[in-house]
């Protein structure tokens, strides 16, 4: 029947494809079907996001998640090959790099052991070695950076379109509508409903609707502490080009900037009010962007704003990380959101982890328990140190 499925995934992002394309990929045999809301992903938060991919993390589960999805996205282009056709996602391993001041230099060789110790191939660098990454750098109130070679940034949209092809080639049913709320017997998942009163059923659904997915939750009595918070990216270009292509690099403002070809762009932790609002403010760079990367990078005192925009981060209030599993009070009612600004970088892992629980009941190549949903009841966040 046209209305049934094995299972309904919402969300067709780069979340709820990758899981998608990994259950077909590792031998799932049902009827997939994916509900997406926004068929042109104009709002979407995948193409939205700066792209950046880090493996610099102060929690193991962490650091599985990006050691996985790495490996992942070196091979992603002829892994993911569609008839002879790459699917590139430029993929620039430039690296990661988080500056440091004299105070901050304590918690990073805390840091530093810790990923060493979990094959994270991360180093501190002193100020000469800063300057061999970014010749132009100001070091004067600067200690030193923690800095990974291998991470560095991608093209996300680019990410996401290779696993909706690949999903589809593999015979997911992409339905371009937006789902309503959840279908519910007790305890049990039915089915969805969309905004057209049309019904959908299947024994397994899984939220993946990022920014939108607690508002579902929450009608259907299976709340979760995720809001939708928006984040600003703005695009420049300089007078004076940079002597070498930079890492993605964090201020100690938190302030981020990275090349994007042959330009810039650059954000922040905004302290904004959460809400869905796509709106972009040229004032936010001037006023909270500006005179930090200026003082940062002299070459960035003559910077021309070429645009923004702004996506929407599905930020988890209580400890900034993923949620990820089946809801303990509702039987197949899987959820995979919370991810704070970390979806891109986790996708490749976080959709074969599902695909395993959803098949067998159980993780295999990652445990991803800590991320589960019982641990804010629990008391057992995962908390990252520091870092965000």
């Amino acid at each position: 029947m046209p209305n049934k499925a094995d299972v309904i995934i919402i969300g067709g992002g780069v979340i709820g494809s990758s899981i998608a394309y990994n259950l077909l990929n590792d031998g799932f045999a049902g009827k997939i079907l994916v509900f997406e809301k926004d068929g042109l992903y104009e709002f979407a938060s995948t193409p939205r996001s700066a792209g950046g991919f880090r493996q610099l993390y102060t929690t193991v589960i962490n650091m599985q998640l990006s050691k996985y999805s790495l490996q992942i996205y070196k091979d992603f282009a002829k892994t993911m090959a569609i008839d002879g056709e790459e699917m590139e996602i430029d993929f620039k391993q430039r690296g990661y790099l988080f500056l440091a001041k004299d105070d901050m230099m304590p918690k990073f060789e805390q840091h530093l052991k810790l990923q060493n110790e979990n094959g994270i191939n991360s180093r501190l660098l002193d100020k000469n070695e800063l300057l061999d990454i970014i010749p132009e750098l100001n070091t004067e109130d600067i200690a030193g950076g923690l800095y990974c070679s291998e991470s560095g940034y991608l093209d996300p949209y680019s990410v996401m379109q290779g696993y909706i092809r690949n999903a589809k080639k593999l015979g997911a049913e992409y339905v371009y509508a937006e789902v309503d709320s959840l279908i519910t017997d007790q305890d049990h998942i039915k089915g969805i409903k969309l905004v057209d009163g049309s019904e959908y059923f299947s024994p397994i659904v899984v939220n993946c609707a990022g920014a939108w997915a607690s508002i579902l939750g929450e009608k259907a009595g299976v709340p979760l502490p995720v809001v939708p918070l928006p984040r600003q990216i703005f695009q420049f270009d300089i007078e004076k080009p940079l002597k070498k292509y930079l890492p993605l690099t964090m201020d100690p403002t938190g302030v981020y900037f990275r090349h994007e070809g042959e330009k810039f762009i650059s954000g922040y932790a905004e302290d904004i009010e959460p809400g869905i609002n796509f709106k972009w403010r040229r004032s936010a760079f001037e006023e909270h962007i500006w005179p930090v990367i200026a003082n940062r990078i002299p070459n960035f005192e003559n910077a021309k704003i070429e645009r923004g925009w702004s996506g929407l981060y599905d930020f988890n209030t209580e400890d900034h990380n993923a949620i990820l599993g089946e809801y303990p009070t509702m039987k197949g009612y899987f959820v995979a959101f919370g991810f704070s600004g970390h979806g891109m970088q986790q996708a490749p892992a976080v959709g074969k982890c599902l695909s395993e629980l959803i098949r067998t009941g159980k993780y295999r190549t990652i445990d991803l328990t800590p991320l589960r949903v019982e641990r804010f009841a629990e008391k057992e966040l995962v908390v990252e140190d520091a870092i965000y």
